[in-house]
C-alpha cells in the first residue's frame, strides 16, 4: 500500500487501537497492534459509519 494518512481515535488508551486513512479510492483500517490492513470502498464505509452512530455495532448489542 502507499503511504497514508493515518488518524487514531482521540479516545485510543492503551495503544490497541485501529488508525484510518482515505486515500483518493476509499478508506483503509490498519491495526495499531500488528499492523494489519483491511481496505473499504467509499460506499461500504460510509455504511459503516451510518451503522456506528446507529448503535448497530456496540459491544453489548452485538453480544446479546
Amino acid at each position: 500500500m502507499s503511504e497514508n494518512r493515518f488518524v487514531t481515535s482521540s479516545f485510543c488508551i492503551g495503544g490497541e487501537c485501529v488508525a484510518v486513512a482515505a486515500p483518493e479510492d476509499g478508506v483503509v483500517v490498519r491495526s495499531t497492534v500488528n499492523g494489519a490492513e483491511v481496505s473499504f470502498t467509499d460506499v461500504e464505509w460510509a455504511a459503516f459509519v451510518a451503522g456506528v452512530r446507529n448503535g448497530e455495532f456496540d459491544v453489548e448489542r452485538l453480544r446479546g
